[in-house]
């Protein structure tokens, strides 16, 4: 398994012989370098999508169209999508679990919003969500944007996640302290990768806070392509 963090809250994940870009904004990432962008997408199979906001859904229509591949995300979003851009879509909903070709997705809840700019202000396509990916023998909680939420004690119950990938920059998510708590409260990570944050100077820049509330746990801050192989 690899994962491969493309800035921000993007990443390549290469696993169980899938390729999912999650939340791929390519384009005006200031993380992620023009010449890398051609790698970021190569062999891709899946886009997993948890929101619509701007920094996570830049990207997905034109990937999905250049590429042949599906959307997988909720429901309601993925049927507009479906009808509106003629794309393949996965369309699900919190509690629902979809098997793609041998690795297993949960949607999950998450607490945050999920809206896009329209003419007359903003529409909300769907609602904001996370997601558990298992395969290989291990179960990847990716959180989404989200603040802590006593669900996640039902997640860990349910799904026993050994790996997190959480948003952690503060302002508009969780910040590193908060992230941290989570993992302490509600999980059993041996390994977490914190994201949504460096991007703009108004998030956190470090993640040392994080890695120092998890003493025993494997905390990997990653680097813009560099894959985090396990």
């Amino acid at each position: 398994m690899n994962i491969t963090w493309l800035g921000h809250a993007s990443f390549k994940m290469e696993i169980g012989g899938k390729v999912f870009l999650v939340d791929p904004w390519l384009n005006g990432n200031p993380m992620l370098p023009e010449e890398s962008h051609e790698a970021a997408t190569a062999g891709v199979t899946h886009i997993l999508l948890t929101h619509a906001h701007f920094d996570h859904i830049a990207d997905v229509l034109n990937i999905a169209k250049s590429n042949g591949v599906p959307v997988v995300g909720q429901y309601d979003l993925m049927s507009h999508w479906e009808q509106s851009q003629k794309i393949e879509t996965v369309g699900f909903n919190k509690g629902g679990t979809v098997d793609l070709g041998g690795v297993k997705v949960t949607m999950v809840h998450a607490t945050h919003s999920s809206s896009v700019a329209g003419p007359d202000g903003p529409n909300v396509p769907g609602t904001e969500c996370g997601y558990m990916i298992e395969a290989e023998g291990h179960t990847i909680y990716l959180s989404g944007d989200t603040d802590v939420m006593a669900d996640m004690g039902v997640f860990n119950d349910l799904h026993h996640p050994d790996i997190g990938i959480l948003c952690a920059g503060g302002h508009f998510t969780m910040d590193m302290g908060r992230a941290a708590y989570a993992a302490k409260k509600f999980f059993n990570f041996k390994i977490v990768i914190p994201c949504h944050y460096k991007t703009f100077p108004i998030l956190e820049q470090s993640a040392q806070a994080l890695a120092d509330a998890l003493p025993d746990v494997n905390v990997i801050e990653p680097e813009v392509m560099q894959p985090i192989t396990i």
